[in-house]
């Protein structure tokens, strides 16, 4: 009996780490979300592209921001890859108080967002958000903005009586529905005010200055931004490999401004940008996989380039 003990412990002990360790079932569906802004429909093609070469099923969903969370706090999602600090404090505020959603890595710096007019509208005088008031017949009193449920800043200014837009209309589309009309107006040189951010395209495809005077809205320097992964309560100690993954994926701008260029000039499924992104910079691999180990515990980079045919 005692010799058989013993015998057991030796094997216990042979067996890989991650064998011990392993993660629940439930944790083999990875269920992201993303609000259809392309930098986050890249970052999460990528992070798809990645988990699926490692052995589980990525389910990405497109949805609101609302919606987002609410389904993260109920935990009919797990990961948020595009909390952009500060510009979505008042999104995330309630759901932070409640402790439903965790913020657990910062995926971006070097970030941006706020309200943004074509170069030759910046230099007629419109320099900060305050200015708008007064070419209000040029730009027809309308902003454009992105997807329903991801413009309540734009809503918040027009309300703010000290900008004096009372009236002004904000135009909710999407992301590709307001470069197109921003397209429109620059071929035109007509005047238009829209929501801008880098990283993005938009940034070498237009002439555009951001404007002043959102600090409070935005935050300081133009919205300057970091971008965060988030997950639902409890997520990261469930699913511990996939959790080490989550915070070891780091992006920069002219990574995500490329892949965004695959998505927008080249009509790209994210998952197809994705790969073509990371076999030309297979580079990031090596730290994104660090302490990373495929589904049923073999050695992740080898997996991932192979999936990649690298």
């Amino acid at each position: 009996m005692r010799a058989s003990s013993l015998l057991l412990s030796a094997c216990i002990l042979l067996l890989p780490s991650a064998a011990i360790a392993a993660e629940p079932e439930t944790c083999r569906t990875v269920r992201l979300a993303e609000p259809g802004w392309n930098d986050l429909t890249f970052t999460t093609g990528v992070t798809s592209v990645i988990l699926n070469s490692l052995g589980y099923k990525a389910e990405s969903n497109l949805l609101g921001l609302d919606i987002i969370y609410q389904s993260l706090k109920n935990k009919d999602l797990d990961v948020f890859m595009g909390y952009w600090d500060p510009a979505m404090v008042s999104y995330y505020q309630t759901y932070k108080d409640d402790g439903s959603v965790e913020t657990v890595h910062q995926n971006l710096e070097g970030a941006k967002y706020t309200f943004a007019v074509p170069q030759y509208v910046y230099d007629a005088g419109v320099h900060d958000i305050a200015d708008l008031a007064k070419f209000a017949d040029k730009f027809e009193e309308k902003m454009y903005g992105i997807e329903p449920g991801s413009n309540q800043l734009m809503f918040d200014i027009v309300a703010d009586k000290k900008f004096k837009l009372d009236g002004w209309e904000v135009v909710e589309s999407s992301e590709q529905g307001m470069l197109t009309q921003v397209d429109k107006a620059v071929r035109r040189k007509d005047w238009i005010v829209f929501q801008g951010w880098a990283p993005h395209p938009m940034n070498n495809d237009f002439p555009l200055a951001y404007l002043t005077g959102g600090d409070a809205y935005y935050g300081p320097d133009l919205g300057a931004a970091t971008v965060h992964t988030q997950v639902r309560k409890g997520y990261m100690a469930e699913c511990p490999n996939v959790a080490k993954l989550l915070s070891n994926i780091t992006f920069d701008i002219p990574l995500e401004n490329e892949g965004m260029g695959f998505l927008i000039r080249d009509s790209m499924p994210a998952a197809d940008a994705a790969k073509k992104a990371l076999k030309a910079h297979p580079d990031y691999l090596d730290a994104w996989l660090a302490g990373v180990t495929t589904v049923d515990g073999k050695d992740a980079l080898p997996a991932v380039k192979e999936a990649l045919g690298l």
